[in-house]
């Protein structure tokens, strides 16, 4: 009997003890689990919870964007006609167009004064060089019309005496002293067509022969086809070189020898045209 009651005695103990290590385990067990408000990142100092992406074996390279590398030259450009090199045209100002000046003054091509700007006057004197040198008449001083001005000479005439001569195959005025031509002038003649004018019929003629001049007018001289500046007459058809706002390579006038108003002014300053002075037209 006492041993029975000795074995009922040590089961009981141990089963307590049983009972007590499983309640320590649980105890301990609960103290390392996170509670559901925790995990959710509310609880402690309410920072979400932070996601640590785990590397793994392989990796695909980043996507670098391309990159635009800029070329090593700059792309060709076109120059503006004016920026063309070697040709000098109205409008431009250089040392270039000084030099081209000087050198058709130096062979009687009237342009005003010298300077170093490619004005209408520079144009009109280019256009009568091209014109005896027997280029292209289009103002321009290109290559070509450059390279001739280095190796000109004055023109010359069969002209004597002191007159003004009209050259309407050319389309040039000669301004003659001592039968030599002092100056060269673009000009635009008659031409040589028919038109109409207060219910006639008329030719722009510009009528060939030796002439002199009988009256001029100091202004603007208005007529039936427009005005006329400065005009001094040679012809009684009333025919005569006068200034105009357009003189081009061609024969556009009715009949008058055009130069530009500024040749007009000049040729009434100096005393070029006289009254009663020569004017030989062919």
């Amino acid at each position: 009997m006492k041993r029975i009651s000795m074995l009922r005695t040590i089961c009981t103990v141990l089963a307590v003890l049983v009972v007590a290590a499983t309640g320590l385990h649980l105890a301990l067990g609960l103290t390392h689990e996170p509670t559901t408000v925790e995990a959710a990142g509310v609880g402690g100092d309410r920072r979400a919870p932070t996601t640590i992406a785990t590397p793994s074996t392989t990796t695909s390279p980043a996507t670098v964007p391309p990159q635009t590398i800029p070329p090593t030259t700059a792309p060709p450009t076109t120059a503006p006609p004016s920026e063309t090199p070697g040709t000098l045209r109205r409008g431009d100002r250089s040392a270039a167009v000084l030099d081209l000046q000087r050198r058709l003054r130096d062979l009687g091509y009237w342009l005003g004064g010298v300077n170093d700007s490619f004005g209408p006057l520079t144009e009109q004197a280019v256009t009568a060089f091209q014109k005896i040198e027997g280029l292209t008449p289009d103002g321009l001083a290109g290559a070509t019309t450059r390279g001739a001005l280095a190796g000109a000479v004055r023109p010359t005439s069969l002209a004597s005496g002191d007159l003004v001569e009209v050259d309407k195959a050319r389309q040039v005025l000669f301004v003659i002293r001592d039968g030599d031509v002092a100056w060269t002038l673009n000009t635009s003649t008659g031409t040589e067509l028919s038109y109409e004018v207060d219910g006639r019929k008329e030719l722009a003629d510009t009528p060939p022969g030796r002439w002199k001049v009988t009256w001029a007018v100091d202004g603007n001289d208005v007529g039936a086809l427009g005005a006329l500046y400065r005009p001094r007459y040679f012809h009684a058809d009333g025919i005569a070189v006068h200034g105009y706002h357009s003189v081009p390579a061609y024969p556009a006038s009715h009949g008058c020898v055009r130069v530009s108003e500024s040749a007009m002014d000049w040729i009434w300053a100096d005393g070029i045209m006289p009254m009663g002075s020569a004017v030989w037209v062919h």
